[in-house]
């Protein structure tokens, strides 16, 4: 199975921002793509670089909105399965969510960003609340995807909580800028969730400098053994092919010795603590 992710920029124009990115899964499909995956925020600016204001949050839009209605018309077209990033509001509420189409343009449900952070350029809690979906797992007709959200990612907690619930590829969609953690962290970071899980990683970085940030891009796809399959420029608007096959999970080291061997019942209760 081939997979996709849309690395792009996002401008001010947020029409021409979905636009480019449904001419993204076009593209995708033609080229054999059966899921496709986008960045964090893929067709807005990224609102925390500044503090959170009123005309910002206006933004905001619910996950029957436009974006995925649009987008799920697309899934079903093409019948392929579509992991999104977008603004969600509920309410009075704000989410950073990602909806997970299935290839029937069916929407399986969205998870949100659990863990918000707080620091210069990343005014994640003034945008978002602490996402109430727990760690789902989505049985797709291309296989069963998890989804960690850009900061979930460093989580260890949430990472074996999708392998333990059955993923077989975790998508995680970012806003990674450029120098803002050591070089190489974020590339370490998945392959050994990768490895010590026993699922495929895809981390899909936006691209683009902006107000206050420059993002790098240098999307990529880990394998269940912790190897980079392949990996996106730096800087470059791209759309990154990886072929993977989901048997290989059931074969990796974390299948065949590290969940086979855990004992919960000794360390579950203070995880939680």
């Amino acid at each position: 199975m081939k997979i996709a992710l849309v690395q792009q920029k996002a401008g001010h124009d947020r029409e021409d921002n979905r636009a480019r990115g449904l001419a993204a899964v076009d593209e995708a499909t033609r080229n054999g793509a059966g899921i496709i995956c986008f960045a964090e925020l893929a067709f807005e600016r990224f609102y925390p670089q500044v503090r959170v204001t009123d005309e910002n949050l206006a933004f905001a839009e619910p996950i029957d909105g436009s974006t995925v209605k649009r987008f799920q018309e697309k899934a079903k077209l093409h019948g392929v399965v579509i992991v999104l990033n977008v603004f969600e509001r509920d309410g009075e509420v704000t989410y950073d969510t990602s909806p997970v189409i299935d290839s029937d343009g069916s929407l399986l449900g969205s998870t949100r960003m659990v863990h918000i952070t707080d620091y210069d350029c990343f005014h994640e809690r003034g945008y978002y609340a602490p996402g109430d979906h727990g760690a789902p797992v989505y049985k797709t007709s291309a296989g069963n995807i998890g989804v960690a959200i850009c900061y979930d990612r460093h989580y260890p907690e949430f990472m074996r909580a999708l392998a333990v619930s059955g993923a077989q590829i975790v998508f995680v969609p970012q806003a990674g800028a450029t120098g803002e953690w050591p070089e190489g962290l974020y590339e370490a970071e998945m392959r050994v969730a990768a490895f010590q899980n026993g699922y495929f990683t895809a981390l899909c970085n936006r691209v683009g400098e902006e107000e206050k940030l420059t993002f790098g891009g240098e999307s990529f796809v880990c394998s269940p053994t912790g190897e980079v399959l392949t990996r996106a420029g730096e800087g470059t608007e791209e759309i990154l092919y990886a072929d993977i096959d989901l048997d290989d999970a059931k074969t990796s080291p974390a299948h065949s010795l590290f969940l086979r061997d855990r004992r919960p019942e000794l360390y579950c209760d203070w995880l939680g603590k």
